[in-house]
C-alpha cells in the first residue's frame, strides 16, 4: 500500500477538522456552551475524544472558532445580496429564504448562546461586541433605501425597518430550533408584508 503524501494527509486533516466543526455546531446550537462536553462533540462527529483534542485543545477554543466562522459567513452572506438578480424586494426575499434555512438556524442559535451565556470565552465575547446588529443594518441600508426610492418598500426610517426585519427573523429562528413538529415557519411573502409599501 502506497503511503499518503503531504497533500493527501493535509486533505484528510482538513476534512476531519470540518467534520468536527459541523458536529460541534450542532451540539453547541442545541445545548449551549455550558451544557456541552467535548465527549458529546466527539460522539456527534464519530471520532474519539483524544482525536478531538488533537484538533482543538479546549471547548473554549472550538466555540470561539465557530463564532468567528459564523460572523465571517453571516457578513459575507448578507453582502452577497448585492450580487443577486432582481429588484431590491426580490433580493430581500432571496436573502430571507437563505437566512431561514436549517444551516443558518444552527449558526443563529450558536450566536444566541454566545450573546446570552455567562460562560462564553472572552475572545468570543469580543467578537460579538465587534459585530452588533448595527453591522448588519449598515450593510443592508443602501438596499432598503433603493427599495424605498423604487416604491417597493415602506417609507419608515430604513434603520428601523431593517432592525424590525432582523428581529423578526431572529425570533422565528429561536422558535423553530426547538423542533416542535406543530410549528410551521411562515412563508417569506407573508413575513415581508410589513416592509412592503402599501398600494393604497
Amino acid at each position: 500500500m502506497t503511503p499518503l503524501n503531504k497533500e493527501q494527509l493535509q486533505q484528510i486533516r482538513d476534512e476531519r477538522r470540518e467534520q468536527i466543526m459541523e458536529a460541534a455546531l450542532k451540539v453547541f446550537a442545541r445545548r449551549g456552551i455550558i451544557g456541552t462536553k467535548m465527549s458529546m462533540i466527539a460522539s456527534e462527529a464519530g471520532v474519539s475524544t483524544g482525536l478531538l483534542y488533537r484538533y482543538f485543545d479546549s471547548k473554549d477554543k472550538l466555540f470561539t472558532t465557530l463564532v468567528q466562522q459564523a460572523m465571517d459567513e453571516s457578513i459575507v452572506g448578507i453582502k452577497s445580496i448585492y450580487q443577486l438578480p432582481g429588484s431590491p424586494l426580490d433580493k430581500i426575499k432571496m436573502l430571507t429564504t437563505e437566512i431561514l434555512n436549517e444551516g443558518s438556524q444552527l449558526y443563529f442559535m450558536l450566536m444566541h448562546h454566545a450573546r446570552t451565556s455567562d460562560e462564553v470565552p472572552i475572545t468570543a465575547k469580543k467578537l460579538i461586541e465587534e459585530n452588533t446588529m448595527k453591522t448588519y443594518i449598515d450593510i443592508l441600508e443602501p438596499l432598503f433605501i433603493e427599495g424605498q426610492k423604487e416604491g417597493e418598500l415602506a417609507a419608515d426610517p430604513p434603520c428601523e425597518l431593517i432592525s424590525c426585519y432582523l428581529s423578526l427573523l431572529s425570533g422565528l429562528m429561536t422558535l423553530n430550533i426547538q423542533g416542535d413538529e406543530n410549528y410551521q415557519m411562515p412563508k417569506v411573502d407573508l413575513l415581508l408584508r410589513f416592509i412592503i409599501r402599501s398600494s393604497s
